[in-house]
């Protein structure tokens, strides 16, 4: 399986200058190329867009600088566009899973830069990388590559800081597992409630994220294209990097502990995009991350040999009882612990959908006469 692995480095001063030249050339080309498919009746190959706007767009006044940068990191921003068109057009003709693809845009200068090196283009020099035309660079080498990368791509954000991301090969890891299954129910204000009774609380946003809507209100009122409304801008990408890095911090230390300890995860499919459109929750719910937890724990247990399931969004996990399984239909959200009417056994609300959860995953349902009941709790019997 392939894996990507991703550094930081701090380029000098002339480096800066080449890396903007690159990023600008790269830019420039994929705009020319996305410009000449959008004029074309039937889309041109790849090979056709590169003598364009490449090797012929080189001998004129214009595009004259193009020569000034490596080619390696050109050619493959045409192949990128072309991989964008083949996955725009399987997702119109529903042969490719999940969301559908947008049609290619247009990149932006203000947006974050990037240009990938193929082999031939970039070369490992001891502890520094090589790359064409751009020189040596150090990266921080916070963990070694477990075998020799197939390609790196070099990223600038928008808080202008510089990465390098390889991308290796890596071997399947099989490790015994502590526990056979888990459940695992997702929230805002405690993040997951596992189906053995833990709990993983959500990092608090609140200090970040009050700064950055006072920073939006100051940007909003500076003038377009002024310095100080750049060193604005730079400051609220800064602040929402902050806030992403730690999430994706919380994210890879519980998903990598939810894997190593379980063999078969379960998680429910949550319709993100629904929940998102309600005002009042849609900040809160989007600063959560549950889709990248699901990715980082799909990704994690084909590495580590666990299997990892989804669950319908339409099961009644909280209209259920985990011990006996009456069903008590739907209840508010405020109220978080439930008196079963049946077997009397007092339950949270969220423990119990975890446990409905990873019984629903591994194929246990409950089959008793109360399941088939339409019945609904009273009010008497449900506590806050």
């Amino acid at each position: 399986m392939k894996a990507r692995y991703r550094y930081r480095f701090y380029p000098t001063s002339q480096q800066q200058k080449n890396l903007a030249q690159l990023f600008g050339c790269v830019r420039v080309v994929w705009n020319d190329a996305l410009a000449l498919c959008k004029q074309s009746k039937k889309k041109p190959s790849s090979a056709d867009l590169q003598k364009i706007v490449i090797a012929q767009a080189k001998n004129t006044e214009e595009r004259v600088w193009l020569g000034d940068v490596s080619c390696v990191p050109l050619q493959q921003s045409v192949a990128d566009l072309d991989v964008a068109f083949k996955n725009f057009f399987s997702s119109c003709k529903g042969k490719r899973k999940g969301r559908k693809v947008g049609y290619p845009k247009f990149k932006k200068k203000t947006n974050s830069q990037s240009a990938r090196f193929r082999v031939g283009g970039f070369s490992l020099k001891g502890d520094g990388i090589y790359l064409a035309k751009i020189g040596i660079v150090n990266p921080i080498w916070s963990r070694k590559l477990p075998s020799e990368p197939s390609s790196v791509t070099v990223t600038k954000d928008c808080a202008n800081r510089y990465f390098l991301s390889f991308v290796v090969e890596l071997q399947p890891e099989l490790v015994e597992a502590k526990n056979p299954s888990i459940g695992i129910d997702l929230g805002i204000k405690t993040f997951a409630v596992m189906s053995n009774g833990d709990r993983a609380e959500s990092p608090s946003y609140k200090k970040l994220d009050r700064k950055v809507r006072k920073l939006q209100r100051k940007l909003a009122r500076q003038p377009k294209d002024s310095r100080r409304r750049n060193v604005t801008r730079i400051r609220i990408a800064k602040l929402h990097n902050q806030i992403a890095d730690t999430r994706k911090d919380e994210l890879h230390k519980f998903s990598t502990k939810i894997v190593n300890e379980n063999q078969v995860i379960v998680l429910e499919d949550l319709n993100v995009s629904g929940m998102v459109k309600n005002r009042k929750l849609s900040r809160a719910i989007s600063q959560q991350g549950w889709y990248e937890f699901r990715t980082l724990c799909e990704a994690k247990s084909e590495k580590f040999g666990r299997e990892f399931k989804v669950i319908s969004r339409w099961e009644p996990t909280s209209q259920v009882c985990s011990g006996c399984g009456f069903k008590w239909g739907k209840i508010d959200l405020s109220i978080r612990s439930i008196l079963c009417l049946s077997c009397g056994t007092l339950a949270d609300r969220d423990e119990n959908a975890a446990r409905n959860i990873e019984m629903v995953g591994m194929g246990h349902r409950h089959d008793l006469k109360c399941t088939v009941r339409q019945s609904k709790t009273i009010k008497g019997s449900i506590s806050r």
